[in-house]
């Protein structure tokens, strides 16, 4: 007997812009820093920090499926989903599954990590963050090193989240197509178990004001100042 799928609002226009915005950022930032194009780099990473700063609010106000508590689970709850992933093979989850639940957190911690690292570092040439003079040459040096540490490490997170995607979409589960239109096809079984009928999403027009407050105080205090000496 044939399974019968439905279509369903999965995530909102705001969560996918910002996932694609940040992709095309991290591209940039390493583009920046591989060519010496060191303004450029601080002008992109204040732009993934206006980022990071809405999808923690969006994590907390936002629509159902980009709250942080619709996806992050007890650490039994994890064990138990990987455990059905090795005997059952993976299951279709409304939004993050639990395991990709905590890669996201994970992943905005580690990137939050860098934009920090990066405020207090330092090339030793031209470029220095804007807190650097707040602290020791010593532990500029030491968060420099970090930052560049810590980019290593954002790509390993990477390349293990695009790994997860790819092996979702061999069995049938395909995440990108969800995150370009916002909408997943899943059997009928799995909409009532999910509640998904219940999801409720909240107003873009909200997304565009915490975006604009936050890209107001961010272009003002610290890319304006480096847009006048480009």
């Amino acid at each position: 007997m044939k399974t019968e799928h439905v279509k369903i609002k999965v995530w909102d226009l705001p969560i996918r812009i910002f996932h694609w915005a940040m992709v095309l950022l991290m591209a940039l930032l390493w583009w920046s820093a591989d060519a010496g194009e060191m303004q450029w780099h601080q002008i992109f990473a204040y732009s993934l920090l206006i980022l990071i700063g809405f999808r923690l609010l969006w994590g907390l106000i936002g629509s159902d499926t980009a709250k942080f508590s619709h996806f992050v689970h007890h650490p039994k709850i994890v064990m138990e989903y990987l455990k059905e992933a090795r005997t059952k093979g993976v299951s279709r989850v409304i939004g993050h599954n639990p395991m990709g639940g905590y890669m996201v957190v994970v992943l905005i911690a580690v990137i939050s990590l860098q934009l920090v690292t990066g405020l207090f570092a330092t090339d030793d040439i031209f470029t220095e963050g804007p807190l650097y003079s707040y602290v020791s040459s010593d532990s500029s040096a030491f968060l420099t090193w970090l930052h560049k540490l810590n980019f290593n490490f954002i790509l390993l997170l990477s390349g293990v989240h695009v790994l997860a995607v790819i092996v979702h979409a061999i069995k049938g589960d395909r995440l990108v197509g969800a995150m370009l239109s916002g909408y997943k096809k899943i059997s009928r079984v799995e909409l009532s178990s999910a509640h998904a009928s219940q999801l409720t999403f909240k107003s873009v027009w909200l997304a565009l004001i915490l975006l604009a407050l936050l890209a107001t105080l961010v272009f003002f205090y610290l890319i304006w100042p480096i847009v006048q000496v480009l």
